[in-house]
């Protein structure tokens, strides 16, 4: 039998967001080559790849709501506005606001471009229609004369044809003539409803317009009559309204797909080419019709289901707006549950023409409730949000695959498995107090088990045998059910039946875990306890007791006899199986622990809490190694595939983050980065062997080498050389100007350094204007680093240099040195002098005038005396000391011989 590869420790892991909140319902705009869209979210603007729901950019806004976006005909600008009535113009190659204006007295309910991109037409909730000049931002039209909110507005597609519509809650249409500033048409009938939609054949020959009523009217504009009302609403159906009605162009791919396809409805071929045009309501459902200019429209194509979740059909509110996407990329429907529906045009089995469902992309979720890798490859997701449906996300174009609906309440927990026939199967607990069993292949609810009287909140599939799962809920029991008696060729669902059931605890169960062999399985409840169960009739073999608050998530060890519990009360324990004692206590969180997992087969595991923390804890060493903080509200959810060992979190923020092992890729990047700082280090030392100042400061700049730049530059304020630093400042960025003023803050902390420090600044100041200098980050406190040594420099600087002077004076007046050689003694006396008014001329002259004004007059440093001047003056003082000794001996010889001779 071959050995077991050896575990290696995860150190890392990389998190990319996978699932965040990107729209929250209103406003949206598509790009004109479809390839994004700008969403409203909140006061924000974010613009999202259609392909994988990638947030590109976020635009901030101004603190309201925005109410109405649209895009310029070229896509170079977007414009905006808000419930704070501030239009907005952005660039979107830098993604700014050039522009913004007020005009309404109302929120701007509805935005349209002019195809020549230079008028900008703007509906508001104070009744009237305004007409903006985008280059100048100056109102040119101001249209009154409806009696409601306008609702929606159009531009005439001719550009020749300067004609706008506007459509307003009082049921009417009016239509503006931009040349004569008039209103040249209203269109309005007795029993007429609220207008939702406006749509303009591509000939301009005809306008349609939506109603809320349920009912969408032909209108000519040569003449500005009614040509034919088609009522959509019928007597079984009280939800289906028009939101929206769109005009299909001509070489679309939908069209396309209609003429090969067969339809019941499909129209005789006539020389007059129809309108097609679709409706979409709130009951969820597209439908495609033709017209025929002096003839009736008829229906050519209803949708049988559009794959909108069942509640937002139900609650009657399904799809609320719907577009024609260009370049064959299908329809785009908008439900009210800020869901992106993509269609694409096919030929079914029997030659008839459908709309197929290809992309989903979900702008909102309210929380993560839990999660689970689904598929042979980890490819699939399943999502348990707030709501009754099941979500099933595709981990590679980051879009909901499906969609799994059956439950009557939110969805709380759910489990994954290969059955032994090879089939992946999903258990779910919802409020409703049941269990669901699905087929992933089949997409559909193929077992229901009843018999919880409350809220089922944990599910667990068995690890060996496959053929079981357990429940447990708010009823505080544990059921057994088998799912053996599932087969593969049943449309519907049957009922599961329980095996074995059993009240476990005192408060509401939280967690289930079963053990890798199938004998036991554990529960965690509110009533801080953990018990450990035999199956398959659910005898009870221990209770684990020690925690203080209850218990979120339990979990067995892959290879040793022990579980791991996480609990409210911020702690993780490890417990021995044999005899229930507390093995290991784990702390770091600084709230409630969720959810905690094993990793690496049981040498670590990871962990995740209301305080919005991930933390890599390692078994052996009692120590968390990494801590991660990508999320901005509690952590409910945590998943671990089972063959990657990737990991999923989701929470109260609404936000997926997927984690990559990033172990060994680090490995790799340092090493990388080691070997490149070598050859760059040696590059450097070329560099300065070379004599290539400008190139080795710029290195030692880019290797972050503090000591080694300090040594250059010091170099260069000795020689009074400009001109290599000069050239390494040119080519920095702001950012490595901060770096720079930082290292020159600590160097001027130091008497020793403070002189190229100085010489530093004063260069940095001199090349850089001060309107650049105010705009690196942090650059207040830099400065106020840096002004008080200054200060003390220059103040030292001072009493030395005032020092010389006096020294000068006292030698000339002493005669102590020679009239002849006065100069030159007074030029080497000043040396000291010299060299610090050279530094001097480096301090910027804002330290100089704040110095002057502390002159005084100091003595102290009297002693500073330069070696030279010293050599020149004690020497004589000691000859002169060392003369007088030799005459003081000469006296005291005579006098001791004067007196041997008296």
């Amino acid at each position: 039998m071959a050995a077991p590869a050896p575990v290696t420790l995860k150190k890392n892991y990389r998190c990319s967001r996978f699932l965040q909140k990107f729209y929250s319902g209103g406003a949206y705009a598509v790009s004109s080559d479809g390839s994004f869209i700008a969403c409203a979210c909140n006061d924000e603007i974010k613009m999202v790849e259609t392909s994988n729901s990638v947030v590109q950019e976020i635009l901030e806004g101004d603190g309201e709501e925005v109410t109405a976006l649209t895009f310029s005909p070229n896509d170079r600008f977007i414009f905006s506005a808000s419930h704070s009535r501030l239009i907005r113009v952005w660039d979107l190659s830098s993604f700014k606001c050039i522009r913004s204006w007020k005009g309404h007295d109302g929120p701007v309910t509805s935005m349209s471009c002019h195809s020549s991109g230079g008028l900008l037409a703007t509906a508001g909730a104070d009744t009237t229609v305004r007409v903006w000049d985008v280059d100048g931002g100056f109102c040119t039209h101001l249209f009154r004369g409806h009696t409601g909110v306008v609702t929606c507005i159009a531009f005439h597609p001719d550009p020749k044809r300067l004609l706008l519509f506007s459509g307003s809650d009082d049921e009417s249409v009016l239509v503006w003539s931009l040349e004569s500033k008039k209103r040249i048409a209203a269109l309005k009938e007795s029993d007429t409803s609220r207008v939702s939609s406006l749509a303009i054949s591509e000939d301009g020959r005809s306008l349609l317009i939506a109603e809320r009523g349920g009912v969408v009217t032909i209108w000519d504009l040569q003449k500005y009559n009614r040509q034919q009302t088609i009522t959509i609403k019928e007597k079984d159906n009280p939800f289906e309204t028009v939101n929206t009605v769109c005009i299909i162009p001509d070489g679309s791919l939908i069209l396309t797909c209609l003429s090969q396809c067969k339809s019941p409805n499909k129209e005789k071929r006539v020389a007059i080419q129809p309108i097609y045009f679709l409706t979409v309501g709130e009951d969820g459902l597209v439908r495609i019709w033709s017209f025929f200019f002096k003839s009736s429209a008829v229906c050519i194509y209803k949708q049988k289901s559009s794959g909108a979740t069942p509640g937002c059909v139900k609650s009657g509110v399904g799809f609320l707006s719907a577009l024609v996407l260009p370049q064959n990329q299908g329809l785009l429907c908008v439900t009210s549950d800020e869901q992106f529906l993509f269609y694409r045009p096919e030929k079914s089995s029997d030659g008839a023409f459908q709309l197929s469902l290809y992309r989903r992309l979900i702008g909102y979720n309210e929380q993560i409730l839990d999660l689970v890798f689904l598929g042979d490859e980890e490819q699939y997701l399943g999502v348990a949000t707030n709501s009754e449906q099941l979500q099933v996300y595709d981990l590679e174009s980051m879009s909901c695959s499906y969609v799994l609906s059956g439950h009557a309440a939110v969805v709380l927990c759910l489990d994954s498995c290969k059955s032994n026939s090879g089939r992946t199967l999903i258990v779910t607990g919802s409020r409703d107090h049941h269990v669901r069993l699905w087929d992933a292949q089949r997409r559909c609810c193929v077992g229901i088990g009843k018999g919880h009287m409350g809220d089922v909140g944990a599910v667990v599939f068995s690890n060996k045998w496959k053929n079981f799962f357990v429940s447990g809920s708010s009823d505080r029991t544990i059921k057994v059910w088998s799912f053996d008696g599932v087969s593969e060729d049943v449309d519907q669902d049957v009922t599961l039946k329980s095996k074995a059931v059993v009240a476990a605890h005192d408060k509401d169960i939280n967690c289930l875990a079963i053990s890798p062999i199938d004998s036991l399985v554990c529960s965690g409840s509110e009533d801080r306890t953990a018990c450990i169960w035999r199956l398959p009739e659910l005898i009870s073999v221990m209770v684990l007791k020690g925690h203080k608050r209850g218990i979120f998530s339990v979990e067995f060890s892959p290879v040793d006899q022990c579980v791991m519990t996480s609990s409210g009360d911020r702690t993780i324990k490890i417990w021995a199986i044999s005899d229930g004692s507390c093995l290991k206590t784990f702390e770091g969180h600084t709230a409630g622990v969720s959810r905690a997992f094993f990793l690496a087969r049981g040498t670590q595991f990871v962990s995740c809490g209301f305080d919005g923390l991930v933390k890599l804890w390692t078994i052996k060493s009692n120590e968390c190694i990494a801590t991660y903080d990508q999320h901005d509200e509690r952590i409910w959810a945590l998943a671990i595939g089972r063959k990657s060992e990737m990991l999923a979190t989701g929470g109260e923020d609404a936000v997926i983050n997927l984690w990559f092992d990033s172990t060994a890729a680090d490995k790799e990047e340092n090493f990388r980065m080691e070997e490149e700082a070598i050859l760059r280090g040696q590059e450097l030392e070329n560099a300065i062997s070379d004599a290539d100042y400008a190139k080795a400061i710029q290195l030692a700049f880019e290797l972050r080498r503090p000591h080694k730049l300090f040594e250059l530059l010091s170099q260069l304020c000795r020689r009074d050389a400009v001109d290599p630093l000069d050239k390494s400042l040119h080519n920095i960025g702001k950012d490595e100007l901060r770096v720079l003023l930082e290292y020159v803050r600590e160097w001027n902390t130091k008497p020793k350094l403070c002189h190229v420090a100085n010489f530093v600044l004063f260069r940095v100041f001199k090349l850089f204007p001060p309107t650049e200098v105010i705009e690196i980050k942090g650059i207040s406190e830099l400065l106020e680093g840096l002004i008080p040594y200054s200060q003390r420099h220059f103040s030292r600087i001072d009493r030395l240099v005032r020092s010389s002077y006096l020294l000068d004076y006292i030698l000339n007046e002493m005669s102590v040195i020679e009239p002849e050689n006065v100069s030159l003694q007074s030029s080497e006396t000043s040396v000291l002098s010299s060299e610090f008014v050279a530094l001097e001329k480096h301090i910027p002259s804002e330290l100089l005038k704040q110095a002057n004004d502390h002159h005084e007059v100091i003595n102290e440093e009297f002693k500073a005396i330069s070696p030279d001047v010293e050599e020149r003056v004690f020497p004589k003082k000691r000859k002169t000391n060392k003369s007088k000794k030799v005459s003081s001996a000469k006296k005291l010889k005579s006098a001791s011989t004067g007196a041997s001779i008296s």
